[in-house]
């Protein structure tokens, strides 16, 4: 039976009867409803909320946005997200991010929202990847039995009696719904000239010549002591032949071109500024840790470069939004981005396509740009922990450098990641971080400074 095993025996000695619901392996409790193909308002959720005086377990639908200012209003305390490593070591016998909400199971203080204990039929993970909990709404008021009963989240006109939608219908959506960015015209001839084989250093730096600012740009970045080139360098075709490669000059200048599609402030953790500052980082950790995974650096790059710019959407898109979910970020550093993302997104009328978060949004933008396969999945998928499935080892490399990057203060998302686990699923030696922290030790003022210059 693939339940957690904690669950299993506490709803063996309650003698509560449930039936297994098996689904397709997935990497989210989100695309566990989406396989599953049921309503997403038969499916409960729950929320783990942690004070200094502990944790507790806030249990509500689905399709609802827990709202914290009731929870504290019901508690009388003030309690932030669990990160996810916190959350790992409560559910140890749990896949990441699937935590069932039967708290009781785990000697957890549970608050249920009182739409949920009026359900006829509860669905919900059973701790692992692979399958969903069916429950009649009488077995699962007797699964909650003690737990402490209030309004917890926010309503809308929207809530309930929703079918889940898959990735593709929430790309039809965004097109419909929204004008979304084509790629800029200079970006889209630098990727078309990258899928030639036969494609010149000299092409690519007429290309790149015919864009005064562009130039400027990659000529500063291979005159950057990050190369350390003792001569002299004139044109775009000597930083292309003498210094940077062909793909780390058409990688760079496709990544600057692309960012002129977004429309997005400079300031706050979420704004320009830190954008390129984190997705430099992220770039240059993943193309040199690509050499010990047996990855394309090129490409390793690439994905590091591009990963985040399902933020850039949101912001360019929702700019009120965005400077809400900016804020909040600041403000709730220890928070996920994915609850930050719901409380501000969460309760809108097209709560169903931003709910999938900003990676998923940024995947399907570069699906629509026709971007390569890895770049779309890193996207897509850097905010699953145990992602398992195509490319894995470029999201894998992607969600590793953001990991010890936040241990430097870079990047949008501060709670902490599963480093060994992460080192594990690359088959990377511990060593490898020293390595690789060194070498970000060594060009970091660069970055800096590079970053500074692409934002202005």
């Amino acid at each position: 039976m693939a339940l957690a095993a904690r669950l299993e025996g506490f709803l063996a000695r309650k003698g509560i009867s449930f039936s297994e619901l098996p689904i397709d392996q997935v990497t989210s409790l989100d695309a566990a409803v989406i396989a599953s193909g049921q309503p997403q308002g038969d499916f409960i959720q729950a929320t783990l909320l942690i004070d200094v005086s502990g944790v507790v377990m806030a249990v509500h639908k689905f399709d609802s946005t827990l709202d914290l200012e009731a929870v504290q209003e019901l508690t009388g305390r003030r309690l932030q997200p669990l990160t996810a490593r916190q959350t790992s070591r409560l559910f140890t016998d749990c896949d990441p991010g699937f935590s069932p909400p039967i708290g009781a199971a785990y000697d957890l203080q549970v608050l249920v929202d009182e739409d949920a204990t009026l359900t006829d039929r509860a669905l919900f993970t059973g701790g692992t990847d692979r399958s969903l909990v069916e429950m009649d709404g009488r077995s699962f008021r007797l699964a909650l039995a003690g737990s402490r009963k209030g309004h917890l989240v926010i309503r809308g006109p929207a809530n309930g009696g929703r079918e889940a939608l898959t990735l593709e219908e929430v790309a039809d959506k965004l097109q419909k719904l929204y004008r979304l960015p084509p790629m800029p015209a200079l970006a889209l001839r630098i990727l078309r000239l990258t899928s030639n084989t036969d494609a010149t250093a000299r092409e690519l730096a007429e290309l790149i010549e015919f864009d005064p600012s562009l130039t400027a740009q990659v000529m500063r970045y291979a005159r950057s002591a990050l190369f350390n080139y003792p001569g002299q360098i004139n044109s775009v075709q000597e930083a292309v032949t003498r210094v940077l490669g062909f793909d780390r000059v058409a990688h760079v200048a496709l990544g600057i071109a692309s960012v002129r599609a977004f429309d997005v402030p400079r300031s706050g953790m979420l704004g320009m500024d830190n954008f390129w500052r984190h997705s430099l980082y992220c770039a240059f950790m993943c193309q040199n840790m690509a050499q010990y995974c047996s990855a394309d650096k090129g490409l390793a790059y690439l994905c590091g470069l591009l990963h985040n710019f399902g933020l850039l959407l949101v912001g360019h898109l929702f700019p009120a939004e965005f400077e809400e979910l900016n804020g909040l970020r600041e403000a709730n550093p220890e928070a996920s981005m994915q609850s930050l993302e719901q409380q501000v997104f969460g309760h809108g009328e097209n709560e169903q396509i931003l709910a999938v978060g900003h990676g998923a949004i940024g995947g399907i933008l570069h699906r629509l740009w026709q971007l390569p396969d890895p770049v779309v999945k890193a996207a897509g998928m850097h905010q699953h922990a145990g992602y398992n499935g195509e490319h894995e080892n470029y999201v894998l490399m992607v969600q590793l450098a953001n990991a010890l990057l936040k241990q430097r203060g870079i990047g949008d998302e501060f709670n902490d990641d599963n480093v060994p686990s992460l080192l594990a699923s690359l088959g990377l030696e511990p060593w490898v971080l020293e390595q690789l922290n060194s070498e970000i030790d060594r060009v970091s003022s660069d970055l800096d400074a590079l970053a500074s210059s692409l934002s202005s």
